[in-house]
């Protein structure tokens, strides 16, 4: 028999006791004719000495929490998280109450992992006794409502005892007539019988408090018998986090903060932990590594998930007290998407004003007011080199340049990176060629749906072949691919990142008349760096609401950065414009806006491109914020001649086409397709191939859509039989 086993049959054996004793009292009661006149009832101590000879109380059927036989085994319930260097002594863990005698202060200054006292064998009612400061009385008081739940005898004897068949159920007027020591105070919600909610209490209409129903409240009685598990009206709101391993930046944060917690002196709180930034994968790996050092298991609880009511989250934070007496716990409140001026920012605020214990909160920004204790620390997600290393021990040495091209692309946690290289890996398993496109596609895929949601993706489709531009502007988007494709060799390589704080990003402006090749310039990039190119809708991410532009452009970033997607920003003067006078609050928070992009901008780690045929509408700081600028010129006869050749595909039926006659007329790029597509309709309607008559007139349509004036002399050539001049 192991220690577990023997301190559960140790604890029957003394609830068997206690329950004789409990019957002994209410049976002499039911007697005597007058309660108050009863004979003295057996010490509380008899209970004890029954302990080897009364028979065990059989338990109630289904699994008994591991944390009893944490206690009484040298088994571990779950594998210890991984710490550089030794844990330091275990610390308290506190919450506070509200004056409840020395008792519960006593018991509030106890560690959360250990038992009450020096016995190896203490019964889980004198450890809820002394964990939530119960007097002798409200001990014994509190067992007389669980032996309701254990003792079917016990209802029967209740009747006879209050001399009422109508009453077989405990009471405070029962208690104080066959217990010990009894207590008014026992009433009172500050003491811990009704703050801690240990009893359910049936007081219909004007019944006193007094002569009122009493029942123990289904987790403590579970306690006492020895199934320590969370209660399950908080189990829908809660979800525990899982084992943690950090990378060495992170577990630097993480040392941090238990060092600071350790050195809180011994019956203090501990101060609340504020993670910032946006990787919230990231922060509860930190949570659950600070709070496994504590001996304790992190718990998610969403802020949404609040209850609006005062009344509701009074229960609710009782519940938790309650519960962190009980379990080694640890609160991790998910508070990243709560902007201040929600309605639930004034609930998050009160919940962890009072949550007491360890307590962790996920937020963009500090929620901790002036008079709250908290310690502050930003969390970002792995470095590019500790991603590069992920990648490289997960995929082993088939990895090749794939470690180091997907720590440059992309911006992954460890949980990401580890799901991505696993379903990689056995999609690929016995076909490694398609082992890095395979990687990439998983990696690609991981970010659309946040991107989706603020952009339109496109399916880049252009090449280098089909983009018509002077060999100089050609040349620079070569230089921004080969910058975007060099990333991790120079910001980490070569510590341009530990050098420079600003002046990382690439981005890029493209400006010129439309038409002129912007949008497929960007395609041609993105398909030469094989990532997702998104084009900004505008519809999407800017909105009448104060804040709410903002809002959606961080999220926008965001999801770029993680997934290395390119930000597309077409007609950037409606975003980028020059900021103006403030004559009124309007003036003023479009300003904000403009000035939010300029730092975005400045500090995202993706490609961003901006096109826009009003160059003179950007702001000048964009301007000087832009790695690049490329202008976009109205297309030469040259340029013209080489897009007539290229713009119908192999398989239309074109006919015979004077492309040098063609590239005469004075068009862009974008009317010339524009063209095509018109006389490839009309020609599929009649029946014939595509051929200068048809052309001529999808000229004159286009020629009439852009306010262009038509000189018939200068179409005539175009009007002889079989498009000659």
């Amino acid at each position: 028999m192991n220690d577990y086993a023997a301190w559960l049959e140790a604890n029957d054996h003394y609830l068997a006791a206690a329950l004789a004793d409990l019957r002994a009292r209410l049976q002499r009661a039911a007697q005597s004719q007058d309660v108050s006149a009863a004979a003295a009832p057996v010490p509380v101590a008899a209970a004890t000495a029954l302990m080897e000879s009364a028979p065990a109380v059989s338990a109630p059927s289904g699994p008994r929490h591991s944390w009893f036989a944490r206690m009484f085994s040298s088994q571990p319930a779950r594998a210890p998280v991984k710490v550089i260097g030794p844990p330091p002594p275990a610390q308290p863990i506190v919450v506070e109450v509200p004056d409840a005698g020395t008792a519960a202060t006593d018991a509030a200054a106890s560690p959360a992992n250990s038992v009450a006292d020096d016995s190896k064998h203490t019964p889980a009612l004198s450890v809820l006794a002394s964990r939530l400061g119960l007097s002798a009385f409200e001990r014994e008081l509190l067992l007389l409502c669980i032996g309701m739940e254990l003792d079917t005898r016990l209802p029967a004897l209740c009747a006879l005892a209050q001399h009422d068949p109508a009453r077989p159920y405990p009471t405070f007027a029962l208690a104080f007539a066959v217990l010990d020591e009894p207590s008014w105070d026992a009433l009172s919600p500050e003491r811990p019988l009704r703050y801690w909610r240990l009893l359910d209490i049936h007081q219909p209409g004007a019944q006193p408090l007094i002569g009122a129903a009493l029942g123990a409240d289904e987790r403590v009685v579970n306690f006492v018998k020895g199934m320590n598990y969370l209660d399950d009206r908080l189990t829908p709101l809660l979800t525990a986090l899982p084992p943690a391993t950090l990378p060495p930046s992170q577990q630097a944060i993480a040392d941090q903060l238990l060092d600071s917690l350790h050195h809180v002196p011994p019956g203090e709180p501990l101060p609340l932990v504020q993670l910032l930034g946006s990787d919230s994968v990231s922060k509860q790996a930190i949570a659950q590594a600070i709070a496994a050092a504590f001996g304790a298991q992190a718990y998610r609880l969403s802020a949404e998930l609040l209850p609006a009511a005062t009344a509701e989250q009074e229960i609710l934070l009782r519940l938790w007290q309650r519960e962190s007496q009980l379990l080694p716990l640890a609160l991790y409140l998910d508070a990243a998407e709560v902007e201040r001026g929600d309605a639930t920012a004034m609930l998050v605020k009160r919940f962890l004003a009072r949550a007491g214990g360890l307590t962790f909160v996920d937020a963009r920004e500090p929620w901790a007011s002036a008079s709250t204790h908290a310690l502050s620390v930003d969390v970002a997600k792995p470095t590019a080199v500790e991603q590069r290393a992920l990648w490289q021990r997960l995929l082993g040495d088939a990895a090749g340049a794939q470690p180091q091209q997907l720590a440059g692309h992309f911006d992954f946690n460890l949980g990401r990176i580890e799901q991505i290289a696993h379903g990689a890996l056995a999609a690929a398993e016995g076909k490694p060629a398609a082992l890095a496109r395979t990687l990439w596609q998983g990696a690609l895929a991981q970010t659309r749906p946040a991107l989706d949601q603020l952009a339109q993706r496109i399916e880049p489709k252009a090449g280098w072949d089909d983009l018509k531009l002077p060999d100089s502007e050609k040349a620079l988007l070569r230089q921004i691919a080969d910058q975007v494709g060099q990333r991790t060799t120079v910001y980490d390589d070569w510590g341009f990142r530990q050098r420079m704080n600003r002046g990382l990003s690439i981005s890029a402006l493209f400006t010129g008349e439309s038409g002129t090749g912007k949008t497929m310039a960007a395609e041609v990039l993105a398909r030469e760096l094989g990532l997702s190119l998104y084009r900004i809708d505008l519809s999407a991410v800017v909105s009448k609401y104060i804040g709410e532009t903002e809002k959606n452009l961080r999220k926008l970033f965001d999801a770029a950065e993680d997934g290395g997607a390119i930000l597309f920003f077409d007609e950037a003067d409606a975003l980028f414009g020059k900021r103006s006078e403030v004559k009124d609050s309007h003036d003023r928070y479009a300003n904000i806006e403009v000035n939010y992009l300029l730092q975005r901008l400045e500090s995202f780690r993706g490609l961003a491109i901006l096109a826009t045929n009003m160059k003179g509408a950007l702001d000048s700081a964009f301007l000087r914020r832009l790695r690049f600028v490329i202008n976009f010129p109205f297309p030469g006869t040259a340029e013209r001649r080489a897009i007539w050749a290229s713009v119908f595909p192999a398989q239309a039926a074109v006919g015979a086409l004077d492309f040098d006659r063609l590239a005469r007329l004075a068009l862009t790029g974008g009317s010339i397709q524009g063209i095509a597509l018109n006389a490839a309709f009309m020609a599929a309607k009649a029946g014939v191939s595509i051929g200068m008559p048809l052309l001529l007139d999808a000229v004159r349509t286009e020629y009439r859509k852009l306010d262009k004036p038509i000189n018939e002399a200068d179409f005539r050539w175009l009007e002889s039989a079989g498009g000659k001049p």
